[in-house]
């Protein structure tokens, strides 16, 4: 296949219901990242992948390698940024990151993390929370020396995710109050496992005063019954 076609030609061809089509292209895209060292391409890709949610173009994303990986987080910080594309852009970091690409120890430095905790810290669409959670969940055992700057912004997080699901707002359906749920506690086991000393000298402070004692009762020593 000519590698002259344009980026447009063949990202129109990626997705074709031929295999032998769909691999060809995918190998060109691939010599042209290892040719090409600006962030051009990567943003193209991210770019189809948020309009299509195509699989060549996930493969081909979670597959890059230096220094393609800072140009795929500086994209993926953009669109964190982004109401309106931030539920997928956190899938695709989430597709990403669980691969346990060569460069994870880089995300600690990234300008994407302290996004991805304002976030948490911020927003209020459950599904973006619970998807946020996970990756948080992902990422911190590859960043465990580096993370512990973050310490408080991981423990806020906790304490203000274990709150909305005390109080459930109505406008969210059940079942997505269920999975952010299943995250916290996922949250809370990734934080006492990682850093079991700040996290209870956490929970003793925040759940000590008056606001908190409900939550604490109904979500939080639940947890802690089942963890010990």
């Amino acid at each position: 296949m000519a590698q002259q076609a344009n980026v447009g030609e063949l990202l129109a061809m990626l997705d074709s219901p031929m295999l032998g089509v769909r691999d060809d292209v995918t190998a060109v895209f691939k010599e042209n990242l290892n040719s090409d060292r600006g962030p051009m391409l990567v943003n193209t890709l991210v770019d189809y992948y948020l309009e299509t949610s195509s699989q060549p173009a996930l493969h081909i994303l979670t597959t890059l390698q230096e220094p393609h990986d800072k140009h795929l987080l500086d994209r993926i910080n953009e669109y964190v940024g982004k109401a309106a594309t931030r539920l997928s852009i956190l899938s695709l970091l989430g597709h990403v990151i669980r691969l346990q690409p060569s460069w994870k120890h880089k995300l600690s430095q990234a300008p994407l993390l302290p996004s991805l905790l304002k976030c948490l810290k911020m927003d209020t669409d459950v599904v973006v929370l619970t998807t946020g959670v996970l990756v948080l969940i992902t990422m911190l055992p590859m960043i465990p020396q580096s993370g512990k700057q973050h310490l408080l912004d991981f423990f806020d997080i906790f304490g203000r995710l274990s709150s909305w699901c005390l109080k459930k707002p109505g406008h969210v359906a059940e079942v997505y109050l269920v999975h952010l749920h299943a995250s916290v506690y996922a949250l809370f086991h990734r934080l006492y496992g990682m850093y079991p000393c700040n996290f209870v000298s956490f929970l003793r402070s925040h759940y000590s005063m008056k606001e908190n004692l409900e939550t604490f009762e109904e979500v939080v020593k639940v947890e802690e019954i089942r963890n010990s």
